[in-house]
């Protein structure tokens, strides 16, 4: 499989209201509406009933990151607000959940609004206060050129994520146009949501609700469960003449030995999310490298394009994940991609996918495009023409091209 031919950009840069774009969550998770597409035909449901369109031997993979109160504000003295968006920890480690449990110092790589009046010497201080204690929050730049900024707090029984939560706003995504709510705080996250570290929601799964994942286990469907991080580079539109050149953002992955053995045995696999699908596509070209005696995660962006060897099998490639993990008495595999699956690109893991409705112009969009062809113009001019709701906050969709 050979690195395919720019896809067309103009045909994927549909034309999307702004009335299309839903700008707040519904009031109930479920009663989003639910278009079906299977088998190439088209009908429309309501996401309380999706375990109706979910075969029973169906496994589900879940992405359970967790979206941190990313946005911090901070004010200097001549009253100049400074505003920082955490993008990628640094120190004291890259690993996301490390530097989320850490005290007292971290720092990272971040998106600053009015940095040219923010100077090298001057430290911001937000004094913060929870039931009766008094935390200084501190934050100092330690790289001007990369945007690292180091933050600092004087009470060691807080971790960072617990300081976050106490002064950071729900980073919401740009395309809303409207400043987060207190409704925003537990809507945009998803019910199951465990491992913090996410800069936006896996907002497919913002549908579901303890009753309906209920509904799914009395069914026989299967859940599991990995992390993605999902970064602030999701939403950055491609803007290059060729796909191929535009910069793909890089996310964390993190998945324990248990998941590995579950998607080893299953039958079939639906992604929750286009997140999930890119971590367990990501995932099997970790078992090729393997197989190839090559033990970095670090899944880059076109390496997924390449018919340069017979490739194992779903089985065979997680097999090989795992009898590698036994070997090194792993419980939890860490790594990064920054895959990028556009039209030409071949499943090698998923059956199926439970998605929103994506930006025009989007590599997410590209993705479903390569996931059912021709066909995701048919489905979003029915959703654009059956009053579905768009982007985070909107409708859902469940997509089984072969079920």
């Amino acid at each position: 499989m050979s690195v395919p031919d720019s896809p067309d950009l103009e045909v994927i840069n549909y034309q999307l209201p702004d009335e299309k774009i839903a700008k707040h969550p519904m009031a109930n998770r479920d009663a989003s509406k639910l278009l079906v597409y299977q088998n190439g035909h088209i009908s429309d449901a309501v996401f309380k009933d999706v375990s109706q369109f979910i075969d029973s031997n169906s496994t589900l993979f879940f992405n359970n990151t967790r979206v941190i109160p990313a946005r911090l504000f901070f004010f200097k003295e001549t009253g100049a607000q400074i505003e920082i968006f955490l993008l990628q920890p640094i120190l004291p480690s890259n690993i996301i959940s490390t530097v989320m449990e850490a005290t007292q110092r971290v720092t990272w790589k971040c998106m600053v609004g009015n940095l040219r009046k923010w100077k090298d010497e001057n430290v911001l201080v937000h004094k913060l206060s929870d039931q009766g204690t008094t935390i200084n929050l501190k934050a100092s730049i330690v790289d001007r050129d990369n945007k690292h900024i180091c933050f600092e707090w004087d009470d060691a029984d807080y971790s960072f994520a617990e300081v976050i939560e106490l002064v950071g706003e729900v980073p919401l995504p740009p395309y809303l146009n409207r400043e987060a709510e207190p409704e925003d705080k537990p809507r945009y996250q998803t019910v199951y949501s465990s491992e913090e570290g996410a800069v936006a929601a896996p907002t497919a799964g913002l549908h579901f609700t303890d009753d309906i994942l209920e509904e799914l286990k009395q069914k026989g469907v299967k859940e599991s469960f990995l992390t993605l991080h999902v970064s602030a580079g999701t939403f950055q539109p491609i803007k290059v003449d060729d796909a191929r050149d535009h910069p793909m953002h890089s996310e964390q992955i993190e998945v324990d030995i248990q998941s590995i053995e579950e998607i080893v045995e299953a039958k079939k696999i639906i992604a929750v999310g286009t997140t999930s699908m890119r971590s367990l596509e990501s995932l099997y070209w970790f078992g090729v490298r393997l197989q190839n005696g090559n033990n970095s995660f670090s899944i880059e962006k076109l390496e997924i394009y390449n018919d340069s060897q017979t490739l194992p099998t779903r089985k065979e490639a997680f097999q090989s994940i795992l009898n590698w993990m036994q070997s090194h008495s792993l419980d939890k595999l860490t790594g990064r991609t920054e895959i990028f699956i556009m039209p030409g690109y071949q499943f090698r893991v998923c059956d199926g996918l439970i998605t929103n409705f994506h930006q025009p112009g989007s590599t997410l969009l590209l993705l479903v495009s390569a996931f059912i062809g021709n066909d995701w113009q048919k489905v979003y001019n029915y959703a654009l023409n059956n009053n579905y709701r768009f982007l985070s906050y909107g409708d859902s969709s469940i997509l089984l091209p072969k079920s």
